[in-house]
C-alpha cells in the first residue's frame, strides 16, 4: 500500500508565514525602544557623574603619580592611567560635569536670544523681519566653530566664554525655527476665530499662539545639546576652552596626543563619552520629534 506523505495543505503553509511578520515588525519596534532606552539611561548616568561623580569613583582626577604612568586598563583603573599617572576614568566622570554643563549653558544661551529674535521676526513688521533674518544670515555666515573661535579670542579662552561663543553660534538655527512656527501659528484658524471672537492681542499671544510656538523648542534644543558638547570638546581640544590640568573631555583629547603611540586609552575613553552622549542626545531628541509629529516612537 502506497504511503501518503504528509503535505501540509495551503492553510497550514501559510501560517508560518502570517506568524513571521510580526515577528519582525515586533523586532523592528523593539530596537527604537532599545535605542532609547539605552540613550535616557546613559544620559541619566551622565548626570549622575556630573553632579556626584564621587559615587562613581574614588580616585581624584588631579592627583597624580608618576609611578602609575601610563598603566593599562585594569581592575585597579578601569580605564587606565594618563601620562601624569592620574585615572582617567575619575577624568572622564568628572570631565562630565564641565563638557555637559557647558553644553548645557551655550544651548540656553541660544534658546534665550534666539527664540524671542524669533518671535519678533515672525509677530512685527516685515521690515524687522527683514533686519533680523539678514542678522541671521550674518551669523549664519560663519561655520559654527569659526566663529565661536572669533567670539573666544576677543573673549579670551575660558568655559564661561566658550560657552558664549557657542551659544551665539546656535542663535540663528533657534531663531528661524521659531519665526517660522510663529508664521506658521499666527495665520491658523483658531487665532483668527479668536481675534473674530474679540479676544485680546496679548491673551491671544499668552493662551494661543506661544504655547504652541515653544512645543518644538525642546525637540531642538534636545539634539543641540550633543552638539554644542561636540562644539566645545572641539574648541577645548584647540585648547580655547577649559585649561589643563581640568579634566575636561576636550583637554583630555588634546593631552593625550603625545602619547597616542604607546598608550591609546587616555584618548579613546573621552572620545568615547563624547561620540556617545552626542549620540544619546540625537536619539532622544529624535523621540521627541516623532511625539512632537504625533508619530509613534
Amino acid at each position: 500500500m502506497t504511503e501518503t506523505l504528509p503535505f501540509p495543505d495551503s492553510s497550514s503553509a501559510g501560517a508560518p508565514g502570517r506568524l513571521a511578520r510580526p515577528r519582525l515588525a515586533g523586532a523592528a519596534l523593539r530596537l527604537p525602544r532599545a535605542a532609547t532606552i539605552a540613550a535616557a539611561g546613559f544620559v541619566a548616568a551622565l548626570a549622575v557623574a556630573a553632579f556626584f561623580p564621587q559615587l562613581l569613583t574614588r580616585y581624584d582626577p588631579l592627583a597624580g603619580d608618576v609611578l602609575a604612568s601610563l598603566k593599562p586598563p585594569s581592575a585597579t583603573h578601569p580605564f587606565g592611567t594618563d601620562r601624569l599617572g592620574r585615572d582617567v576614568l575619575a577624568r572622564v566622570l568628572y570631565g562630565a560635569r564641565y563638557s555637559l554643563l557647558i553644553g548645557l549653558a551655550s544651548a540656553a544661551i541660544s534658546v534665550v536670544f534666539g527664540v524671542p529674535l524669533g518671535l519678533l521676526a515672525g509677530l512685527r513688521s516685515r521690515l524687522l523681519d527683514e533686519a533680523i533674518c539678514r542678522l541671521f544670515d550674518v551669523i549664519s555666515s560663519f561655520p559654527g566653530v569659526l566663529l565661536a573661535m572669533l567670539v573666544v579670542t576677543f573673549l579670551g579662552a575660558g568655559m564661561e566664554n566658550i560657552a558664549v561663543a557657542v551659544g551665539i553660534a546656535g542663535v540663528p538655527k533657534f531663531g528661524r525655527i521659531v519665526r517660522a512656527q510663529t508664521q506658521l501659528v499666527r495665520d491658523a484658524d483658531y487665532v483668527t476665530h479668536a481675534s473674530i471672537y474679540g479676544r485680546g492681542r496679548i491673551d491671544i499671544f499668552v493662551r494661543h499662539l506661544l504655547p504652541n510656538v515653544l512645543t518644538a523648542v525642546p525637540v531642538v534644543a534636545t539634539v543641540y545639546v550633543g552638539t554644542t558638547i561636540l562644539a566645545v570638546s572641539g574648541l577645548s581640544f584647540l585648547g580655547l576652552g577649559p585649561q589643563p590640568p581640568t579634566p575636561e573631555w576636550g583637554v583630555m583629547l588634546a593631552e593625550s596626543r603625545d602619547v597616542l603611540r604607546v598608550a591609546w586609552w587616555p584618548g579613546v575613553f573621552p572620545g568615547a563619552a563624547i561620540t556617545l552622549t552626542v549620540i544619546s542626545f540625537t536619539v532622544l531628541g529624535n523621540v521627541l520629534q516623532r511625539r512632537f509629529e504625533g508619530r509613534a516612537s
